[in-house]
């Protein structure tokens, strides 16, 4: 799992105008995928979720939920993720998704 600093990555989707947070989006699923061998590749899973017009990803917050509790992470925080998306607060989804990834690679 890749550790990544969640301030730069949030400034560099901004710069990017979001292109690095689609990278961003699918690294964290390819480095939960490596380590718990759950879920599509990150590339497929920005496919299926721009194919569904962001309903994929809805229910990939959710998954990533499981997969991290999965992977060693202390409890299942999907309906939150859920939750927060759907309210319009995706990136703070993906910054705790991102914060529980960051502990994991600690631990490893």
């Amino acid at each position: 799992m890749k550790k990544r600093n969640i301030a730069l990555a949030i400034v560099f989707s901004i710069i990017t105008f979001g292109i690095y947070g689609i990278y961003w989006y699918a690294s964290m699923q390819n480095s939960v995928k490596s380590k718990c061998g759950l879920g599509y590749s990150g590339g497929v899973t920005v496919l299926f979720t721009i194919l569904t017009f962001g309903l994929y990803g809805i229910y990939w917050y959710y998954a990533m939920g499981e997969r991290l509790q999965k992977s060693g992470a202390s409890k299942n925080e999907g309906v939150l993720y859920v939750i927060l998306a759907v309210v319009g607060l995706g990136i703070v989804s993906i910054c705790l998704i991102q914060n529980e990834i960051n502990k994991l690679a600690d631990a490893e």
